[in-house]
C-alpha cells in the first residue's frame, strides 16, 4: 500500500514538473517579433501612412503628406506633375529583422521609390506602448513615429 502511494506521488510530481514549462509558455508575454505582424496606420496631423509586417519577415511602408495632389492632365504626367505627385512621398518594401534584446527593428529595403535608397537598411528603436500602438524612433534621432494597428 505504501509503495502504491509513493508511486502515485511520484507520478503526480512528474506530471506537475512536465506541465510547468507548458503552463509558463502559455502565460509568458508574446515575443516582440510576433507583435509586429499586421497592418499599421501612421498617427500624424501632417502625413498619412501605412506599414505592413507579415509573419514571413516581409514588410512594406508608404507615407505621404496630407495635401491635395493634382490629377494628371493626360495619361502621362508632365515633369512638373510627376514631381508634385512624389514630393514628400515615401514608399519601400523588403524584409525586416527584430533584435528583441536591443529593441531594434531593421527594415532591409529591397525596392524604394527613391532609387538611391535601394538596398539600404532603416534602423529604428521600438516600443510597444500597447499591443496596438507602436512607437519607432530612427537611429540617432529623438523623433518619434507613432503607429496604431489597423482594425
Amino acid at each position: 500500500m505504501m509503495t502504491n502511494l509513493k508511486r502515485r506521488g511520484a507520478v503526480a510530481l512528474a506530471a506537475v514538473l512536465l506541465a510547468a514549462p507548458i503552463t509558463g509558455a502559455q502565460t509568458a508575454p508574446a515575443r516582440d517579433i510576433a507583435r509586429f505582424v499586421g497592418t499599421w496606420r501612421l498617427v500624424s496631423e501632417t502625413t498619412t501612412g501605412m506599414m505592413i509586417y507579415d509573419g514571413l519577415g516581409n514588410m512594406a511602408a508608404q507615407v505621404m503628406p496630407n495635401r491635395v495632389r493634382r490629377k494628371y492632365a493626360a495619361a502621362e504626367p508632365t515633369p512638373e506633375e510627376a514631381k508634385d505627385a512624389i514630393t514628400g512621398y515615401l514608399a519601400y518594401f523588403g524584409t525586416y529583422s527584430v533584435d528583441e534584446q536591443t529593441r531594434i527593428v531593421t527594415h532591409h529595403r529591397k525596392a524604394n521609390i527613391n532609387p538611391g535608397q535601394v538596398g539600404d537598411d532603416v534602423v529604428r528603436a521600438y516600443v510597444f506602448e500597447t499591443n496596438d500602438r507602436l512607437v519607432l524612433t530612427p537611429a540617432g534621432s529623438t523623433n518619434k513615429i507613432v503607429w496604431e494597428r489597423a482594425r
